[in-house]
């Protein structure tokens, strides 16, 4: 299990047992747990988070990635939509296309966190798109979003290519909202008034 976990390139060690299920009471723990038992590894189902940033979309998405490690599988976490798109433009001009794509490929679960606040490079569309359907009812994949779906195409400055995507992707993807406020405001104001006293 180390060596999974040390793959999957986790950038904390987040576990369903430590998330903090009081703080937001909109997060359906039994729901979180029945995620936990990886059933949708074995249905190639993919699962989505969107929610403002600071309620515990991270902590989550790699709580999950850690419980399919649990159980076995392989996993590969990527902290932002940004390092995918790296990756890809590094090697565009090597003709290493096909290489970058097969390492998303492999994992039993593949984990995107985050597709940003910000307009990615153009071709980002392109790049997501080639892999989430090559994944496509093969292989699950976890992804988490600061922003509305609708806006999608905006970020990715593809509207064809965001369309399509979420055609795809969509079909087989659970989408799991979660409102409220930042766990990170929520600790700021108690560092503060900590300061303070």
């Amino acid at each position: 299990m180390g060596r999974r976990r040390k793959q999957a390139s986790f950038r904390d060690l987040k576990t369903l047992e430590d998330f903090d299920w009081s703080f937001n009471r909109s997060i359906k723990r039994s729901h979180i747990y029945e995620l936990g038992t990886c059933k949708f590894l074995e249905e190639s189902r993919d699962i989505l988070f969107v929610e403002p940033p600071g309620v515990g979309k991270s902590h989550l998405c790699q709580a999950l990635g850690m419980q399919a490690i649990r159980q076995g599988h392989t996993v590969y976490y990527y902290r932002s939509i940004f390092d995918v798109v790296r990756d890809f433009l590094r090697e565009e001009n090597l003709g290493e296309d096909e290489k970058v794509l097969g390492r998303y490929l492999k994992p039993e679960l593949l984990i995107i966190d985050d597709m940003g606040m910000k307009q990615l490079p153009k071709r980002s569309g392109e790049y997501l798109f080639e892999i989430i359907m090559r994944r496509h009812q093969n292989r699950s994949t976890i992804m988490t979003s600061n922003r509305p779906i609708e806006e999608w195409g905006k970020l990715l400055q593809d509207g064809p290519s965001a369309t399509a995507l979420l055609d795809g992707f969509m079909s087989v993807a659970e989408i799991i909202s979660i409102k409220g406020k930042s766990c990170r405001s929520k600790r700021l104001g108690v560092a503060a008034k900590k300061k303070s006293l």
